[in-house]
């Protein structure tokens, strides 16, 4: 009778490790629940029936978690419920806005080769094409490549 308990603790604890790791990630109650049925297991086999069987229970509690794991690995069922969707969606900064080389604006922020800068009220992330350029200057757009808006001083400062 006591080896049917302990069997039955120890395959408890291994569906609940199996449902804990591959089912519901994190600690939930299964983890914790298949923490308790073979810790009491293996105390059940150490103190009720003797050191023998309490080693026995190490190593087939060992063992079973072991087999379990791999078992998930080679099976199809983390395939199943792996996210297999790619996103090829790419943002566009510059939907919606009617920029063009030539266009001229103000640097909102300082252009530590990239910064921000205000085109028809519209702010818009900016690279510099010539290095550092302070807040509140005039630059002109030299060109639009991907997204990325390139700009190069004017000359002037716009006062505020």
């Amino acid at each position: 009778m006591s080896t049917l308990i302990i069997i039955a603790f120890i395959l408890g604890g291994l569906i609940l490790f199996a449902v804990e790791v591959f089912l519901v990630p994190g600690i939930s109650l299964a983890g914790i629940g298949a923490t308790l049925c073979i810790l009491y297991a293996i105390f059940y086999a150490f103190v009720y029936v003797g050191t023998t069987a309490g080693w026995i229970s190490v190593a087939c509690s060992a063992l079973g978690i072991a087999l379990v794991t791999v078992w998930f690995m080679r099976s199809k069922t983390v395939d199943r419920l792996a996210l297999k969707k790619t996103l090829d969606y790419k943002p566009d900064p510059l939907k919606g806005l009617d920029l063009k080389a030539g266009d001229t604006g103000t640097t909102v922020t300082r252009l530590t080769l990239i910064g921000n800068a205000d085109f028809n009220g519209n702010i818009v992330e900016v690279q510099s094409t010539d290095g550092f350029i302070d807040e509140k200057t005039l630059v002109e757009i030299v060109r639009i490549n991907n997204g990325t808006v390139y700009v190069r001083p004017t000359g002037g400062i716009q006062n505020r």
